[in-house]
């Protein structure tokens, strides 16, 4: 692919960047680039295209990050539930800890994305700072958008559970909607994408290591969340007893994490995670088939060709 002046000269300036480690300056260089629709560039590495601002964390997480055992890790492709399901696992998981009923519960005053951390947007994101974990309560729970095929070696050796939840094509599209980014989207050039791809790894493990890898679809989560929400209470080793089943427990976790109830928290109208981002961009609307709204029924035949084609062979749909 050859560069345009105007993208070498942004590649130029970004290598000068401090924040970049010199294996990253000389790496960049080397990989197939485009400037794509929501990020600056983004760069393909090892199959799959990662944007300017979190490659540094991705290089730094693969070399770095030591899984235990007793982890959990969260997994998606960027606007497919990311925040649903970090609400909704750390509520579980610390349901004893924080009572649902309590006025000063996390949840109420911490936006999900503080409470649990992305590998390599959060924790690895600084070229000269590895993060001391060995503090963190267990099981350490941590989230990532990081392509099954790279991860750190350490996640893919270990017991550690990953739970991945993933989101019809045409939702996840709309959520970031840009009509000039339709094409880019369906060549693969998009965050952590090509999409097919990042769904499919996970797929894969999956099948082949289902103890180890739980695979949701997030339109089935949303249909039965009482269900789905046991399921991962069992996968992870924390399930409902029956007397917190009587007493309601499964709904107040469900009320507490809904899309309803955390967007209107003025934690997550008014304030910002550490990236910068405002709260308030991690929910847009939470629905299912918003698609319909918004793509053409050209759009819509060609992702739904595009999604057989990559996904219908290996037994998945949406």
């Amino acid at each position: 692919m050859v560069k345009s002046s105007d993208e070498n000269s942004f590649v130029a300036k970004y290598l000068q960047d401090d924040d970049l480690s010199q294996e990253c300056k000389e790496l960049i260089p080397t990989l197939p680039s485009e400037k794509a629709w929501i990020l600056t560039h983004t760069y393909q590495y090892q199959g799959f295209w990662i944007a300017t601002k979190k490659f540094q964390g991705v290089l730094s997480c693969q070399k770095h990050f030591q899984a235990l055992d007793s982890d959990i890790i969260l997994v998606t492709a960027p606007k497919s539930g990311t925040t649903w399901l970090k609400a909704l696992t750390f509520a579980l998981l610390n349901r004893n800890k924080y009572p649902i009923i309590h006025n000063n519960h996390p949840l109420l005053i911490s936006n999900p994305h503080s409470l649990v951390p992305f590998l390599e947007i959060d924790l690895y994101s600084d070229k000269d700072y590895v993060p001391n974990l060995n503090s963190l309560s267990h099981p350490r729970l941590f989230s990532t958008h990081i392509p099954c095929a790279l991860l750190p070696k350490s996640v893919k050796e270990s017991t550690c559970k990953v739970v991945y939840l993933c989101r019809d094509p045409k939702d996840m599209f709309v959520s970031l909607y840009f009509e000039e980014a339709f094409e880019s989207f369906c060549r693969g050039v998009s965050s952590y994408g090509p999409f097919w791809e990042h769904v499919l790894g996970y797929w894969k493990e999956n099948l082949e290591r289902p103890e180890k890898v739980m695979f949701i679809k997030f339109e089935e989560m949303k249909m039965k969340p009482s269900f789905y929400l046991k399921k991962i209470a069992e996968f992870l080793g924390c399930p409902f007893f029956n007397e917190e089943e009587s007493k309601g427990m499964i709904d107040d976790i469900l009320n507490l994490c809904s899309f309803e109830n955390l967007s209107n928290l003025e934690v997550n109208k008014t304030v910002r995670v550490a990236t910068g981002v405002e709260n308030k961009a991690f929910f847009r609307r939470g629905q299912v088939g918003d698609w319909k709204n918004l793509l053409t029924a050209e759009m819509i035949k060609q992702l739904n060709t595009i999604t057989e084609n990559k996904l219908g062979k290996h037994g998945l749909s949406f």
